[in-house]
């Protein structure tokens, strides 16, 4: 007879099934406006949103005007793919006021190569991720790290609703401090907290589904995707049984700015959420898809670098800063006066009414003229399709913070919280830094550093012993590529059974064997 016995393993190598991906770098913001041609085609949205990618954008945009834009404000040029999410707002205490927060670095939108026979997002194609509305946290203690990956199936906690609440993160940024892993907080902290421990700002994190049932879009805009049970990686229900590109954000706004520093306020995000649980994003591909499967096919080097991939390289130049700066999309006749990054704001663009929950929020009040700017000139009517182009879209972006990063190196992205921040006593605290690390505010954004690579110990393992992954994590800090992979070694144990037969009474005495659970871990990459 045999029995599993399972121990956890901690495992630091790098695996390249799960490593295989790339940064597309979107340094320039293509506009700021209430547009979103997936949930409000047509119309004007209830609020604002900060666009990257394709200069085709527009109320009503298809995937052929995406491809028609002239330019594009992501590095590689032919991705004309529209990426957007909510902007982040600051409103002063004191006068009630609101302003936008700088978004530094533009964004990076990671593409992940995770799963089998990735395929390449078709014509057409549109996705969301996140709820608008939502304004709970209900898979357990927000404030407190999620249990191991490999627990949530007993807990019950790998269904949709579960899966897209822990794809959202709020990452407190301090460049002299080990990073903290993605998708580790689910809430936006308040500005206190902000204030005492991010002097680099929050990065907004936002995973998408990549589980597909082969169609371009739904009625709902979501059901035709969904997230593998592990939400950036692991197994995909059997409705969806396709693997797309798995999606991940990371917008940088700078809460630290001088502008904010002594005041007292909240940040808040354009759709009048103060929590962070309705943070959301949006979708379109712009790619030629035979193009992108062969980048899915080749661009597979480790460190995720698109200089690193041929494919983008031969068949560039990669854009500079400059020329993704430039690129702007044209803001209809509709919207025209209405300023998102005007100083002073008396309301939310849009009018939206701030809504902090728990219950769900209402539908904003998008069909009201909204207060511009601190003039006070007013929207007049603006209901209809794509109106005349008046004016170009995109307000400034800052290059950098306060601290200095190259933001071309990204962030960290993990399925799981990492063991050094789950031990935080206090989850509103950052772990203690094991070791401090500068990031030189001279690095150029065109010449990263290549990442530190040493070779991962060898796995031995006794007769009998399979070990299986359950859960990965990989973080990226600067030069520095991590990847922890979790696995379980299933152990299988061969009891002998003997049968005595005596005069006596029979009489049973069992034995149960203690298995003893023990871990093992492997660094793969030094520090530079």
């Amino acid at each position: 007879m045999a029995t599993k016995a399972l121990f956890a393993l901690i495992l630091l190598c790098v695996f390249k099934d799960v490593s295989a991906f790339w940064r597309m770098e979107c340094r320039g913001r293509t506009g700021l406006a209430r547009i979103d041609p997936i949930m409000d085609a047509g119309v004007i949205s209830p609020h604002i949103h900060t666009v990257h990618g394709s200069s085709g954008f527009s109320l009503s945009a298809t995937y052929d005007q995406l491809m028609d834009g002239s330019c594009t404000s992501c590095a590689v040029k032919q991705d004309k793919s529209a990426y957007w999410t909510p902007a982040l707002y600051f409103q002063d205490s004191d006068t009630h006021e609101f302003e936008i927060v700088p978004q530094i670095g533009g964004m990076l939108a990671y593409y992940l190569l995770r799963g089998d026979n990735v395929t390449a997002f078709p014509p057409g194609f549109q996705m969301i991720a996140g709820s608008n509305y939502r304004r709970d946290y209900t898979v357990g203690d927000p404030k407190s790290p999620d249990p191991p990956q490999s627990d949530w199936a007993a807990l019950k906690q790998t269904s949709q609703g579960d899966l897209e609440q822990r794809a959202i993160g709020f990452n407190c940024l301090d460049y002299h401090k080990p990073p903290e892993g993605s998708m580790f907080r689910h809430y936006l902290p308040e500005k206190g907290f902000l204030d005492a421990n991010c002097p680099d700002g929050v990065r907004i994190e936002l995973m998408f589904p990549s589980c597909w049932d082969g169609q371009t879009t739904a009625p709902d805009h979501k059901s035709h995707m969904a997230y593998p049970d592990l939400v950036g990686n692991g197994v995909c229900p059997d409705s969806h049984p396709s693997r797309l590109v798995t999606l991940f954000y990371e917008t940088i706004w700078d809460t630290n700015a001088k502008q904010f520093q002594g005041r007292t306020g909240e940040f808040i995000i354009s759709n009048g959420d103060p929590t962070g649980f309705g943070y959301h994003g949006d979708f379109m591909s712009g790619w030629d898809v035979k193009f992108l499967q062969e980048a899915i096919d080749t661009c597979t080097n480790e460190s995720g670098d698109i200089r690193d991939c041929p494919l983008f390289v031969n068949e560039g130049p990669l854009q500079t800063d400059e020329d993704q700066d430039a690129c702007q999309f044209d803001v209809p006749a509709a919207l025209a006066q209405e300023d998102g990054s005007a100083q002073n704001l008396a309301n939310l663009p849009g009018n939206i009414q701030i809504q902090a929950g728990p219950e769900s929020a209402t539908p904003g009040t998008g069909d009201i003229p909204p207060v511009l700017s601190a003039a006070t000139s007013f929207l007049g009517t603006f209901l209809g399709g794509d109106d005349p182009a008046t004016t170009s879209a995109a307000a400034p972006i800052a290059s950098s913070s306060a601290s200095s990063v190259n933001s071309a190196l990204g962030g960290a992205f993990i399925e799981s919280s990492s063991p050094s921040a789950s031990s935080s006593q206090d989850f509103n605290v950052l772990a203690s830094p094991l070791a401090e690390t500068l990031v030189s505010s001279s690095t150029s954004s065109s010449t990263p550093l290549a990442p530190v690579t040493t070779a991962a110990p060898v796995v031995t393992s006794e007769p009998g012993v399979s070990y299986e992954i359950v859960s990965t994590q990989t973080i990226t800090n600067g030069a520095q590529v991590e990847e922890i992979v979790w696995k379980e070694a299933i152990v299988y144990v061969t009891e002998d059974s003997v049968t005595t037969v005596t005069v006596a009474p029979p009489k049973v005495n069992s034995e149960r064997e203690l298995h003893r659970r023990h871990a093992w871990r492997h660094r793969h990459h030094g520090r530079s």
